[in-house]
C-alpha cells in the first residue's frame, strides 16, 4: 500500500499546531532504538547510559562522518523529534521510527526554547542538547518525501528544529513512554 506524502501547502497548514508545542513540560510519546541499519524496535521503557546512549541502539558502533575518526559522534548519542512534526510527516504512529531518531516528544525543540547547552529530564535520566544539526538526508526523503525534506529544512524549519535536536547523556537513567520531559 502507497503512503501519501505531503506537499509543501499540506506541511505548512500543520505549523501553527506544531507551534502550539509545550515550553517548559512535555511528553514522551515514543522510543525507537535502531538495533542494526534499517532496523527500529519501538520501546515501553529504555535505559539511557552515559556511555552507550539508549541502551541496544546502534550510535556507538554505527560510527559518524562528523569525527575525525569516524567514531561516534558524543554530541549526537540521542536524537529527539517533535511528536508533533513526525505525526503530520509521518501520519499513522508506526511509521514514526522511520525518521530515525530515538526519542520523540511532545515538546517545543525550537532554537529559542532549547538552545545548546539546555538540559532535559525525562524519567530517571538527564541529557544535554548540543549544538549539532540534525537535517533531513535522503532516508528522510524516501520515506516522507523531498517536500518533508524541504519543509524540516527551510529557515523557519531549521529554527523550530522541525527535523530534530541532537543531544547527549548527563545522567543515565530508565525512560519510558508517558514520562515528563522537563527544562532543568
Amino acid at each position: 500500500m502507497a503512503v501519501k506524502q505531503l506537499t509543501m501547502d499540506e506541511l505548512e497548514a500543520g505549523l501553527d499546531y506544531i507551534r502550539q508545542s509545550p515550553q517548559d513540560k512535555g511528553v514522551l510519546e515514543l522510543i525507537a532504538r535502531r538495533p542494526r541499519d534499517n532496523e527500529r524496535e519501538a520501546l515501553e521503557v529504555g535505559q539511557l547510559n552515559l556511555q552507550s546512549g539508549l541502551e541496544g541502539d546502534n550510535w556507538i558502533t554505527r560510527g559518524s562522518s562528523r569525527t575525525t575518526d569516524g567514531t561516534a559522534h558524543p554530541d549526537m548519542q540521542i536524537t529527539l523529534m517533535n511528536s508533533r512534526v513526525i505525526a503530520l510527516v509521518a501520519g499513522d504512529k508506526e511509521r514514526w521510527p522511520l525518521a530515525g531518531d530515538q526519542l520523540y516528544v511532545d515538546l517545543d525543540l525550537s532554537a529559542d526554547n532549547l538552545p545548546p547547552g539546555t538540559r532535559l529530564k525525562i524519567g530517571g535520566a538527564v541529557i544535554e542538547v548540543s549544538a549539532q544539526p540534525h537535517t533531513g538526508c535522503a532516508k528522510f526523503i524516501a520515506r516522507f518525501g523531498l517536500d518533508a525534506q524541504k519543509f524540516v529544512n527551510s529557515p523557519e524549519g531549521k529554527q523550530l528544529h522541525l527535523r530534530g535536536i541532537n543531544a547527549r547523556v548527563i545522567q543515565s537513567g530508565t525512560i519510558q513512554i508517558g514520562d515528563l520531559v522537563r527544562k532543568i
